[in-house]
């Protein structure tokens, strides 16, 4: 009964305490892509976020429209570099990765046509191996 009663409370305190360590991380990843969102960049107002293992990809789908600078950044955790993402046209055709660039948090881009798109991302990281990857999408004003 004393296993029961100790395994029970331990369980109660990882479902106390999840909430506020996965919202600690949110807000740590939020806060380094807004380090590389300038004031010139304006946010699509969403926070591309989902909870990632090393073996996981994300799919997210967004339309860029022709003649607007976008800027694309991404994180998981505080370290620049544990995130790859990729863009894709709606024929999976690679426009860009970041693998190509050492991982970099954040690329600049403009299309001439409007354009469906593919973004991926997955963790690329030996110490990382599962955390909360944010991306913010901007465009400039």
């Amino acid at each position: 009964m004393k296993k029961i009663s100790i395994y029970m409370m331990l369980l109660g305190l990882l479902v106390v305490a999840m909430p506020q360590m996965t919202s600690a991380q949110f807000d740590s990843s939020i806060k380094m892509c807004k380090t590389h969102m300038p004031e010139e960049y304006v946010s699509d107002g969403q926070y591309y976020t989902v909870l990632l293992n090393k073996e996981d990809i994300a799919e997210f789908y967004v339309t860029f429209y022709g003649g607007t600078v976008y800027r694309l950044v991404g994180y998981c955790g505080t370290e620049a570099g544990n995130l790859v993402f990729s863009v894709y046209d709606q024929e999976r055709n690679l426009l860009f990765t970041n693998r190509d660039f050492e991982n970099t948090p954040y690329w600049d881009f403009k299309f001439e046509n409007t354009m469906d798109c593919i973004i991926e991302a997955e963790i690329d990281s030996k110490d990382v191996t599962s955390g909360i990857s944010v991306m913010l999408i901007g465009f400039k004003q």
